[in-house]
């Protein structure tokens, strides 16, 4: 009983802290942070199973992830709510062609990041040609080109 309270201890600490982290981390993982899941993996995997390294200890917490993964998953599929709390909700980083300060600055994304990902999905150049950009749940940025018939400059 203790394995699995430390599992389900361990996986709760972990989601808040991934989920402190913010999504920008988990959409793209540089050197620095992937050296850093290496670490908190191995760190964890030793809370994880204590003093206890035998194969039915270790089974008995890789199963208490599982069906606490799995439960979490019913939970989000029938409470719109649980998916907002546990996954949090997409950020509008520019909206209406208007660069929205505060949302960047809680997002943690520059606008280089925006414009980076504007060339590599849509072609852009340019913030200007952006009408919407909205960083979602996953960590990746979307981004929605103004229409053709919307002026901007050369």
């Amino acid at each position: 009983m203790d394995s699995v309270l430390r599992a389900l201890g361990i996986y709760i600490a972990l989601l808040i802290v991934t989920r402190s982290a913010g999504r920008r981390t988990l959409a793209q993982v540089t050197v620095f942070d992937f050296v850093l899941l290496l670490i908190i993996a191995e760190t964890s995997g030793q809370a994880l199973v204590g003093d206890d390294s035998s194969v039915t200890n270790t089974l008995v917490v890789i199963e208490t992830l599982v069906l606490v993964d799995v439960g979490l998953s019913y939970a989000k599929a029938l409470w719109p709510g649980a998916g907002a709390i546990l996954d949090g909700t997409p950020s509008v980083l520019i909206a209406k062609g208007v660069v929205q300060p505060r949302a960047l600055t809680r997002s943690r994304v520059t606008l280089d990041e925006i414009l980076e990902s504007a060339r590599t999905t849509q072609g852009l150049k340019r913030l200007d040609q952006i009408d919407f950009a909205v960083l979602e749940v996953g960590g990746g940025i979307s981004i929605i080109p103004k229409s053709p018939d919307e002026k901007t400059p050369p």
